[in-house]
């Protein structure tokens, strides 16, 4: 097992490198830069000479490959700079809106489990019926609807009309997450019922479910200790994937809720050209992605002994 977390972590280092090159690059094609919007948003007119002048103390005058490197270099050693804007530490500023992110992620998640898993494995034993076909129809519904739109209903119903929540966020509390909560929600959840349904219909029409049933075995016992134990790689996947999205930030919902995290941050930080921030966050996704996936992996090997029996031959 050892062997094989190394050996898959050799594999994404040149990945992460990879993604931070390509953002770092990407940010310096833009149109603008952090100095010309940060000297936009004073209203006054300013010389080009005291714009080049702020671009050489940030270091933004030198070439793309020693900017580059010299960025790369400071972050690993655990340096990820200093705001452009905010002229705050980066990393102390992005570790401050971590824990509204994983508030927000965690419930997300928890919510999705609730609500998808069992109208998942109601759809498919109820193949057909009513009941699947109103789930069906409900999970339709959910996937066409984007998660702005979904926020704008929640508003206009909980804040507007009931005056249950507070349209924005008024503060990391369980209070203000649950309009963004249910936003990601609903639109996770009627992705995952349908794939879950389709997962447990698999299993279900296989020989050994046939199998168990002519011997007798009720249909509870062979759902639940065989059909959802083959289907358990399906999910383990689905929220393996729903994790890694949430925890790099849910960038259009927080920022319709106001919702101080990660999400906002970039989306602010991507506004004002704060290439710091910026870095900061893709750095992040990278390495969320990167371990999300090689959990994933390794539970993959654990809940299937065809995949660990597999590896253990190589």
């Amino acid at each position: 097992m050892k062997k094989y977390i190394v050996k898959r972590i050799l594999q994404l280092l040149p990945i992460l490198l990879g993604i931070t090159f390509l953002s770092f690059a990407m940010m310096r094609l833009a149109g603008s830069d952090a100095v010309t919007e940060m000297y936009s948003n004073t209203g006054s007119a300013v010389s080009e000479e005291v714009l080049d002048a702020a671009r050489e103390e940030l270091g933004l005058n030198r070439p793309f490959l020693v900017q580059y490197f010299s960025w790369l270099g400071e972050m690993m050693r655990g340096n990820m700079g200093v705001s452009y804007i905010s002229g705050r530490d980066v990393f102390a500023t992005f570790v401050s809106k971590l824990p509204a992110t994983l508030l927000l992620t965690v419930l997300s998640v928890l919510l999705t489990i609730v609500i998808s898993v069992p109208l998942g494995i109601l759809a498919a034993v109820k193949q057909g019926r009513l009941a699947d076909q109103v789930l069906r129809f409900l999970s339709f519904i959910g996937n066409a609807m984007p998660n702005f739109f979904v926020a704008l209903l929640l508003m206009q119903l909980l804040s507007m009309k009931l005056r249950w929540l507070p349209v924005i966020s008024d503060g990391t509390t369980i209070r203000s997450a649950i309009m963004p909560m249910l936003t990601l929600a609903i639109a996770m959840s009627a992705k995952y019922m349908r794939q879950v349904r389709t997962a447990v219909l698999e299993e279900l029409n296989k020989e050994y479910v046939n199998g168990a049933m002519a011997r007798g075995v009720s249909e509870r016992v062979i759902l639940w200790k065989s059909v959802m134990r083959s289907a358990l790689l399906t999910i383990v996947t689905l929220l393996a994937l729903s994790i890694g999205s949430l925890l790099g930030g849910t960038a259009i919902v927080e920022s319709i809720f106001m919702w101080d995290g990660v999400g906002k941050l970039a989306v602010d930080a991507i506004q004002m050209r704060d290439y710091p921030l910026i870095q900061a966050y893709v750095v992040w996704m990278a390495i969320i992605y990167v371990v999300v996936n090689l959990i994933t992996d390794l539970l993959y090997r654990v809940l299937d002994p065809k995949i660990r029996l597999g590896a253990e031959k190589e």
